[in-house]
């Protein structure tokens, strides 16, 4: 029994398996901490989904055991989870890198959430002390500014969490603290928890700083507007944008909320810098020239309620796509987001747009991931005496394993490849396999922070390929009759102008129901009848399964 007290357990609820939705908790007896709450954005399967997040019920379960959310940066990621976590498990405290926790308060008061959780800024030289965990930080390079790995020190082992980073020698903004990674490995590492997204990509990730060319070069070579399309959390890219934006003299208008938001705090911390005349409400792009203009949106992997794909569509109020746009997509597709982005490009393109994506002669988009050549490196400044690759699908993370082993840091059998929900024990400086915890995934429509279960999925689903058919029956019990012929709503099943189908599922459903009304008529038995005429009719002339919708409506008693 005394062994089990001291032992701890290191799993995630998010992040394995999958490119989003990060959450690892390490957990003994007495305490849980958090590394991370992310979401991941749903594709076009998921209709009518906002966000996917972990289930947190574990977590719910032992909610007196959670002392910390430590945020490692402020990308959506690992931070648009917080909102729905919050209300969902007393977290008392939320340690996050200065950029992070100002985005973090905004998502919270964007929420209107009133908690009682601090946020507590960090740094490289913070040490958070709570009784069962000591957690230090050391400063990585990634895409977004203030991006930290967390050190978790306990009685029975140290575990590293290097976060989402890359080793950038020629960063946009600090370095990568390579000497606190080499001093942690001297000292020994017993677990690491390292970035998997890139691990199919030999070499390096080129630096933000040769994506400054590309975007130069754009620049020289457009004639009408550049609308730049990126993730609105992507501040070292944005920084970039603007800088060229200023010294070739063109206004920038920023489209989208969330890249409003970012932006904003971004400049108040000064780590964008721009003028304040450089920057132009979008209502007022028509008082510019073509070629004096620059427009900053979100949507680069084609989200229908995105600026870039409200802008497509002739939704957005201020921008339309002109003949002689530049349109840059600068960021790579998420996985499972390509048919959603290629779509979006064949609009623009239709519009008179010219689309540059990144690709070898065009390198406008630099990952904030590691590839191969430094994932090396960071196992052998680390030089963990077991492993478990995080953050990536599961072939990121058996070939960044794999490597581990290759290259002799870890032995053979001490790297690990988990599912969300698999545990490793730690104890007395040894990782072995454990339990599993509760686990899943919710599905959020809006802020409704319950989610939607799988059956409201099917149901859109079924919707979205199928259709759907509405059938009203008015009846008078009394006379056991129709006050008025069945009416039926078809939707995405057949044409509107097919009146002929309409006319003969009306009448076969009459067939079906004569006799069937009456004083003591069974509205239950009544539906039952409906759907199964209308759904082996429709399947005779369609091949398909529409969503079936029977009404009745009954003529009160005098």
């Amino acid at each position: 029994m005394e062994s089990l007290s001291r032992q701890f357990s290191i799993y995630a609820l998010g992040g394995l398996g999958e490119v989003g939705k990060n959450m690892y908790c390490v957990e003994n007896q007495s305490s849980i901490i958090i590394i991370d709450c992310g979401v991941k954005f749903p594709g076009i399967e998921l209709p009518g989904v906002d966000y996917v997040i972990p289930d947190f019920t574990h977590l719910r379960n032992n909610r007196n055991k959670v002392k910390a959310l430590f945020i490692t940066h402020g990308h959506e990621d690992h931070i648009g989870g917080i909102p729905f976590l919050v209300q969902s498990v007393n977290i008392p405290v939320i340690y996050a890198p200065k950029l992070a926790a100002a985005l973090i308060k905004n998502r919270l008061e964007e929420f209107r959430i009133s908690t009682t959780t601090k946020v507590v800024e960090y740094d490289d030289d913070t040490v958070v002390n709570l009784p069962d965990f000591k957690v230090s930080f050391f400063r990585v390079t990634h895409s977004i500014p203030d991006s930290f790995g967390v050190v978790v020190d306990t009685k029975e082992g140290r575990i590293v969490s290097t976060g989402d980073f890359k080793v950038d020698l020629t960063p946009v903004g600090p370095d990568i603290n390579i000497h606190k990674m080499a001093k942690l490995g001297d000292e020994g590492v017993d677990l690491l928890l390292s970035d998997s997204t890139n691990a199919e990509s030999e070499g390096y990730t080129p630096s933000e700083k040769n994506v400054l060319d590309s975007i130069e070069e754009i620049f020289l070579n457009a004639n009408g507007r550049i609308i730049v399309s990126t993730f609105s959390s992507n501040v070292s890219r944005i920084q970039q944008i603007i800088e060229v934006a200023v010294k070739y003299k063109r206004k920038i208008a920023i489209a989208g909320r969330s890249m409003e938001k970012v932006v904003q705090i971004s400049r108040d911390f000064g780590y964008i810098k721009v003028p304040d005349s450089s920057i132009i409400p979008t209502q007022d792009i028509k008082l510019f020239k073509n070629d004096e203009l620059v427009i900053l949106c979100t949507g680069s992997q084609g989200e229908p309620t995105a600026a870039m794909s409200r802008i497509a569509n002739g939704e957005h109020k201020d921008i339309s796509i002109k003949p002689g746009d530049t349109v840059v997509f600068s960021s790579s597709a998420i996985p499972g987001n390509e048919i959603m982005i290629s779509s979006l490009i064949n609009l623009l393109t239709r519009h008179g747009a010219t689309i540059l994506t990144n690709s070898i002669l065009s390198d406008i988009h630099s990952s904030g991931h590691p590839c191969r050549q430094e994932l090396r490196l960071v196992l052998k400044l680390l030089k963990p005496k077991y492993f478990m690759p995080m953050h990536g699908e599961y072939r990121m993370l058996r070939l960044h394993a794999e490597l581990s082993e290759e290259m002799g840091v870890v032995e053979k059998g001490h790297s690990f490849i988990l599912d969300n929900g698999d545990t490793l024990t730690l104890s007395n400086h040894k990782i072995t396999p454990g339990y599993q915890v509760e686990h899943g995934v919710v599905y959020i429509d809006g802020f409704n922070i319950e989610g939607l279960n799988e059956t409201v999925l099917q149901d859109r689903k079924q919707m979205t390929e199928d259709g759907m058919i509405s059938i009203i029956l008015s009846i008078d019990a009394n006379k056991g009759e129709l006050i008025v012929e069945p009416i039926i709503y078809t939707k995405g099943i057949i044409s509107k102008h097919s009146h002929r189908a309409v006319d003969e599922c009306r009448s076969l459903i009459k067939e079906a129901i004569k006799g069937k009304i009456g004083k003591k008529t069974n509205y239950n038995e009544l539906k039952i009848i409906v759907k199964d005429v209308a759904e082996k009719y429709f399947y005779q002339i369609t091949k398909r399964h529409p969503m079936i919708i029977p009404v009745i409506m009954a003529k009160k008693e005098e």
